[in-house]
């Protein structure tokens, strides 16, 4: 990103002939995630600092001693500038072998310009008068969601399970199992939602092309996080100014609630040259200082563990810290609570339970398998 490239620069200024940041640039994160978990089993570190998507599955990477434990080098004052929250969240058996660094919370998104053409100026509030508002977009020949099935975590129509799933079984509702009625019931209204309410192609679908059909106006209602909010090309669409986020409506009991996660956190690797080691810690202080964590939510959109001043001007970006603050509670996504071999079963099956190959309840079961508990 390019403000993560102005940092670099700025920090590399400042320390000319002692330390210099090289950026390897990581275009496609999914790949990038894979080489990470590579290197590490095959026992080197991918590199001096890298970022991890903390789960169940990414916590295991705590157990090797490639990782510096950022327990043993953090003074209190650096510790302060971090939210207690996540820091609790990454730290196991009493390690610290990654920083929390971007946090989101994952809403729905609403082209309000397009439910204005079907008369609708309020956002439903009822599963009811959700269903009700589709059926008068697709009534007008707009096609109502963004939804997928493809890529290790069948992103967007994952977001919607996890806020389907959490309503119905409440915000503890990953610790159970998964074959429990929650989760049966928030398969079936993920698949309607795919089979009834999205693009013909979403079986198989990837990121960018869900993305694609909201950018492109071919569907109203999308989900994403706030980095999605800082794309140039979305605030180059003729509807960009109308895009209302909120949660969807409760499915069942859990109500006022917002799916969130520890995006990305930052690991680095040991070392037993202290000058290094020193180097890095540095570096790191240097990026997560409330002055460059600004920047970084100015120019990017995304959110952070990193205590700032910082309130964003943006009216979108604006939205995703309003209604973060309002929510009366959080839960985890399904990758977030379950980790990323759950995950890929379940995006692996999503398009057979779209298709009718399986049912919500064989679906469940396939994914509970994947489980480690």
């Amino acid at each position: 990103a390019p403000a993560v490239e102005a940092l670099v620069a700025e920090y590399n200024a400042k320390n000319a002939g002692k330390i210099k940041v090289v950026i390897e640039p990581q275009p496609d994160y999914n790949a990038y995630e894979q080489k990470v978990r590579t290197s590490l089993a095959a026992g080197q570190a991918p590199a001096d600092i890298f970022t991890i998507k903390f789960n169940p599955t990414t916590a295991t990477f705590y157990q090797s001693n490639l990782l510096m434990d950022f327990a043993k080098v953090m003074d209190p004052s650096w510790k302060q500038t971090f939210d207690a929250g996540s820091l609790e969240q990454s730290t196991v058996d009493g390690m610290l072998k990654s920083l929390p660094m971007e946090t989101a919370i994952l809403p729905i998104w609403y082209n309000m310009d397009a439910f204005k053409k079907v008369g609708i100026t309020e956002l439903p509030t009822t599963l009811e008068g959700m269903f009700a508002a589709f059926d008068k977009l697709k009534a007008a020949g707009i096609t109502p969601t963004s939804q997928m099935t493809g890529d290790t975590n069948a992103w967007t129509s994952m977001i919607w399970f996890s806020h389907f799933a959490v309503s119905l079984g409440g915000t503890n509702v990953w610790e159970k199992s998964f074959t429990d009625p929650a989760f049966v019931e928030a398969a079936k209204l993920t698949k309607r939602m795919i089979t009834e309410y999205s693009t013909s192609d979403a079986v198989g679908l990837g990121a960018g092309g869900s993305g694609g059909h909201f950018l492109a106006g071919r569907t109203a209602v999308f989900s994403n996080g706030p980095w999605y909010a800082g794309r140039a090309d979305l605030a180059a669409t003729p509807f960009f100014n109308s895009i209302k986020i909120a949660g969807l409506p409760p499915a069942g009991s859990t109500k006022d609630f917002m799916i969130s996660r520890l995006q990305a956190n930052i690991c680095a690797a040991s070392s037993k040259d202290k000058a290094r080691e020193a180097a890095i810690v540095d570096f790191l202080k240097f990026l997560t200082s409330a002055p460059s964590i600004s920047k970084l939510a100015e120019t990017s959109g995304a959110m952070f563990a990193i205590k700032t001043d910082y309130r964003p001007t943006k009216p979108l970006q604006k939205q995703f810290y309003d209604v973060a603050a309002a929510a009366k509670t959080t839960a985890f996504d399904l990758e977030a609570a379950l980790g990323s071999e759950a995950t890929l079963e379940f995006a692996q099956q999503l398009g057979a339970l779209a298709l009718g190959r399986i049912s919500a309840e064989e679906f469940c079961a396939l994914v509970d398998r994947k489980i480690e508990r």
